[in-house]
């Protein structure tokens, strides 16, 4: 996994008028969980920007007052009418101690059934998994080359070296859909229109569970 260094200061004072004054100066305020205690720090929102608003996943090196901890991101907090950046949770991480945290999927290959002219639909951005720092890769390969016409890849069907998998197994995160091209070149039949309507059905009766 990728890493990036921050460099940051401890906090003396906590509160809502603590908070308030350091984020007038454009600093954000963050606690880091998961450690012998918790730890109040902040940097300026700018040492964040690589962090945040990317769809890279990142372990931190936090530089808080000179003292080096690796951490992942574990939450944001934005202001809902500004958008502003407000606060960070982190966890610190370890080298013997599991960590659990969302990495984005990368879809590899070309799909049998988008060239016979379905349509490819990605449900899913990322997976929540479970595992060790240094076993976290940037992202998930998932290669959809064997995929047809009305078939899916579920959670359940995927499987990585040394991690876990949080997320609900049956839950879908690529799909080949039928649409009117793959309709008139295959010829599928009125009972094929049946059966991916049905495999719609199973889709929305999955997202309703989730």
């Amino acid at each position: 996994m990728k890493s990036i260094e921050i460099k940051a200061a401890s906090r003396d004072h906590f509160g809502k008028k603590s908070s308030n004054s350091l984020r007038a100066e454009n600093n954000v305020p963050c606690v880091m969980y998961g450690g012998e205690e918790n730890l109040h720090f902040y940097a300026h929102e700018n040492a964040f920007r690589k962090l945040v608003y990317t769809p890279e996943v990142y372990l931190v090196n936090l530089i808080i007052d000179g003292k080096s901890y690796n951490a992942v991101m574990k939450d944001l907090q934005f202001h809902p009418v500004s958008d502003k950046l407000l606060h960070i949770d982190f966890i610190e991480v370890s080298d013997k101690k599991p960590v659990t945290i969302n990495i984005p999927i990368k879809i590899t290959g070309e799909s049998a059934g988008v060239k016979a002219g379905g349509k490819l639909r990605i449900k899913r951005r990322s997976l929540r998994v479970r595992g060790l720092a240094a076993d976290l890769p940037d992202h998930l390969n998932i290669d959809i080359t064997k995929l047809q016409i009305g078939q899916s890849i579920k959670i359940g069907d995927l499987s990585y070296d040394k991690l876990e998998i949080i997320d609900n197994k049956r839950a879908m995160v690529a799909a080949v859909a039928v649409s009117r091209v793959s309709l008139k070149e295959e010829g599928i039949t009125a009972e094929g229109e049946e059966a991916a309507g049905e495999a719609s059905a199973e889709e929305q009766g999955e997202a309703a569970e989730e």
